[in-house]
C-alpha cells in the first residue's frame, strides 16, 4: 500500500467511524448490512479496519461506506427547533426534542 493509499484508509475509517457513531449505530448492525449487500470482510476485520488496526480494499471501504449511509438515510433527521416548536405551538414530540438535548449534553462533557 502506498503512502497515499495509507492516507486515504486511514482518513476514510475515521471519518466513517464518527458517522456511525454519531448516528448512533452499532457495529454489529452495520456489519450485519455491509455483509446483505455484499461486502466481503468478516466482522472482526470491519472493525479493525474502523480502529486503524487492518485496512481494506478500496472496494470494501466503499461498500461499507455505502453501508454506513443507507443505515443513516433510515435514521430520525434531527432538526434545529424553533421556539413555536419548544412550546407546543406545532405540536412537536417533546421526546424526540428532549433526545436531541440528551446527545448534545453528552457531547459537550
Amino acid at each position: 500500500m502506498d503512502g497515499d493509499e495509507e492516507r486515504v484508509n486511514h482518513e476514510q475509517a475515521h471519518l466513517m467511524r464518527r458517522a456511525r457513531e454519531r448516528a448512533g449505530l452499532g457495529a454489529h448492525e452495520v456489519w450485519m448490512h455491509y455483509f446483505s449487500i455484499g461486502g466481503n470482510a468478516g466482522e472482526m476485520e470491519v472493525e479493525a479496519f474502523l480502529h486503524h488496526a487492518l485496512p481494506l480494499p478500496p472496494l470494501e471501504r466503499d461498500m461499507l461506506a455505502h453501508a454506513v449511509n443507507e443505515l443513516i438515510d433510515h435514521r430520525p433527521i434531527i432538526y434545529a427547533p424553533y421556539s413555536d416548536d419548544l412550546t407546543g405551538a406545532h405540536g412537536v414530540d417533546h421526546r424526540e426534542t428532549s433526545a436531541i438535548d440528551e446527545d448534545n449534553d453528552a457531547e459537550d462533557h
